[in-house]
């Protein structure tokens, strides 16, 4: 329904709560049925919010978007099939590694050396890099000028590994490898993993969202299957576009401005002398600094989120962490979560 040629308040929608912002959606199944649907009507959602993200001077230059799934193991078999000649373990036993590499052969093979050393390290096999295809043809001239080599590393678990440590050892490779590369000076900022995990992939670029499915042809792919989907069209307000700052991040999506950023991260700096796990012990010195200097304020928030909870926390637990409640003068709230709130405060 519209009134003087806007939408009137209906359903969940309020025009009260309008606001600009960066546009992120989710679909999910919520029994958890995995079907291409689910990635076809995201990349609908993600077109729709076209006005949600921003291009720069070319109108096919866009500051960022992208998508976050779980792993489609049967499309991944497949690849798997075709690139490797292998037959990939059940799912939960092996991850895919989405990276953005450098365009220099000799960098990008210095940066493979290095982390199929860290692969090596942790005690899990490489099963080997794929190429992504991709194409580029619709981006504009600034997007392209930065535009990487997108490959996929595909990792095996080592024997007896349960899925939570296989994931921590996959962090612990990811995060040595990116120090010792950033220190080496061998990237250019062209390195950068966008997710490695055995449970979900991250898709994405400087471009907007209606190139998204029309550079990566994967997505596409009727054996790309998901129970859940979750996409990002990104303003770029006062940090620059980037295709390392594209979103989804690992974790999360994130469509506003973090306005108490700096003291947040000098907080975690102080705590890193402090901290310690019993799920990394004596290793957890090896993933210092937690934060990335470099990248946006979304992907610092990422960065933190993803350290509470690969050291043992539930993912809500960890959201209302970073993101409580204002409990302080709330005398309504049950004592329980009071007191949660009152006790992370510190």
């Amino acid at each position: 329904m519209f009134r003087h040629g806007k939408p009137v308040k209906q359903g969940l929608y309020d025009p009260a709560q309008e606001k600009d912002a960066c546009g992120v959606g989710f679909v999910a199944h919520i029994g958890g049925r995995a079907g291409h649907d689910i990635i076809a009507n995201a990349m609908v959602m993600l077109q729709n919010m076209d006005h949600r993200g921003a291009c720069g001077c070319e109108p096919n230059s866009g500051d960022g978007a992208g998508i976050l799934t779980t792993l489609p193991h049967q499309f991944m078999t497949a690849v798997a099939r075709a690139q490797f000649r292998v037959r990939l373990p059940a799912p939960g036993r092996f991850a895919v590694g989405m990276i953005f590499m450098p365009t220099d052969p000799a960098e990008r093979q210095a940066c493979h050396n290095i982390v199929e050393k860290y692969v090596a390290r942790q005690g899990q096999t490489l099963i080997g890099w794929r190429p992504v295809p991709t194409d580029n043809h619709m981006i504009g001239p600034t997007a392209r000028s930065k535009e990487p080599v997108i490959e996929q590393l595909f990792i095996a678990a080592a024997d007896g590994l349960d899925q939570d440590a296989f994931e921590r050892d996959l962090y612990m490779i990811r995060k040595q490898a990116y120090h010792q590369i950033k220190a080496s000076g061998l990237d250019r900022d062209d390195y950068y993993v966008c997710s490695l995990s055995s449970k979900i992939i991250v898709y994405k670029g400087q471009l907007i969202a209606r190139q998204l499915p029309q550079y990566f042809a994967d997505l596409t792919d009727e054996r790309f299957k998901s129970h859940l989907a979750m996409v990002h069209s990104r303003f770029s307000t006062n940090t620059f576009p980037s295709w390392d700052r594209a979103q989804p991040m690992r974790l999360m999506c994130h469509n506003g401005e973090i306005n108490t950023l700096a003291g947040n991260v000098n907080w975690m700096k102080a705590r890193q002398s402090v901290m310690e796990s019993p799920l990394f012990g004596d290793q957890f010195a090896k993933l210092q600094p937690i934060i990335d200097p470099v990248t946006s304020d979304s992907g610092m928030f990422d960065n933190v989120l993803e350290l509470l909870l690969m050291a043992g926390r539930r993912l809500p637990h960890a959201i209302m962490m970073m993101i409580p409640e204002a409990w302080q003068q709330h005398d309504q709230m049950d004592r329980h979560r009071h007191a949660f709130y009152e006790y992370h405060s510190c």
